[in-house]
């Protein structure tokens, strides 16, 4: 229930990439009430760290990005209607009619127009953000008291509970990664590690990565570990490409990661017992790993994910068992640093 509490609070509060102040200051917020860690909040990453770092001791980075996938204004047509650009990966088939929320000097609730199906004939496809307009009610001269260019549009949509442990909201990506590092802070808190270690919630992850290359560049770490969702199976997918929802974290395998964070991770679950899967990646994680591995002289990088259905919609659902444990393996795997 901890985890899910967390984890609703994370999905509830909105940070587009570019625009991640609310969602970056909930975390660091809820990680204060927690476990008392203070952080820092330096363009837009929250950087906490645990234990006194030294040069006998390695330092160990975990990360999870604190961004999501939104819209921003790109201009208020002359009938009053939001035309918007897409900010990261954005699936244009759910759009049509969904509620937003526009953050301009005030929320302004908003509709994606749609046409109705009776005057249709199965042609009302959106294939670029080029036909999306929101319809907010106003008319063009009081909306631009509000809104103005650059202002970034989140999906209004809140966190829900379903059946058993499954659970379905916005931003589960990453708010679950974030949460996972909330839980990990927990249970380590009181340990006395062989490692000092960094927790960043990234900005910009869904914009290239960018808040990771800075921190990691400022950090310096010996080791570094990206915890972020990935694909979860569903009917139509192909299960060598996906996990399964309730069955474990993922840990990543990958030439663009470090085979050693990759075995140790699977023997820190192995010894401690929590089912894993792993995630086969032929290249490039799509993830921040992409950067740890090659800031300064390299970084030993390894990723853990959990798996989530309907990824970068306001749907997004995922398995709290998961991102439990994946808190728990994280932790074992700190506990192995020498």
């Amino acid at each position: 229930m901890k985890t899910e509490s967390i984890l609703s609070e994370l999905s509830n509060v909105y940070g587009v990439s570019g625009d991640e102040s609310g969602a970056a200051l909930k975390a660091a917020d809820i990680l204060m009430k927690l476990t008392g860690l203070k952080s820092d909040y330096s363009c837009g990453n929250v950087i906490t760290n645990i234990g006194e770092r030294s040069e006998e001791k390695k330092h160990v980075l975990v990360d999870a990005h604190i961004d999501e996938v939104g819209m921003i204004c790109s201009y208020i047509d002359d009938e009053g209607f939001v035309v918007p650009g897409n900010i990261g990966g954005m699936d244009y088939r759910i759009l049509p009619a969904q509620k937003v929320v526009i953050h301009g000097k005030k929320e302004i609730p908003g509709v994606i127009s749609t046409v109705p199906p009776h005057l249709t004939e199965g042609g009302n496809v959106i294939k670029n953000m080029d036909k999306v307009r929101i319809d907010t009610g106003y008319s063009a001269g009081e909306l631009k008291k509000y809104v103005s260019p650059g202002d970034t549009v989140s999906f209004d949509v809140s966190f829900k509970k379903l059946l058993g442990t499954r659970v379905t909201g916005k931003s589960l990506d990453n708010r679950a990664g974030a949460a996972v590092l909330i839980r990990l802070a927990e249970l380590i808190k009181d340990d006395n590690l062989n490692c000092s270690v960094t927790l960043l919630f990234s900005s910009a992850e869904e914009i290239g990565e960018r808040g990771a290359a800075t921190a990691c560049f400022e950090i310096n770490p010996d080791y570094a570990l990206t915890v972020d969702a990935s694909f979860a199976l569903t009917q139509d997918d192909s299960p060598d490409k996906c996990g399964v929802m309730g069955k474990g974290p993922m840990i990543g395998i990958s030439p663009s990661l470090s085979r050693e964070v990759s075995d140790m991770l699977i023997e820190a679950s192995e010894t401690s017992g929590i089912s894993y899967q792993t995630e086969v990646m032929s290249g490039m994680t799509g993830t921040n790993a992409d950067r740890f591995s090659v800031s300064r002289c390299g970084v030993k990088t390894g990723t853990l994910s959990f798996p989530i259905k309907y990824m970068h919609t306001p749907a997004e659902t995922a398995d709290i068992r998961d991102i439990e444990n994946t808190a728990v393996l994280a932790a074992e795997f700190l506990r192995r640093i020498k």
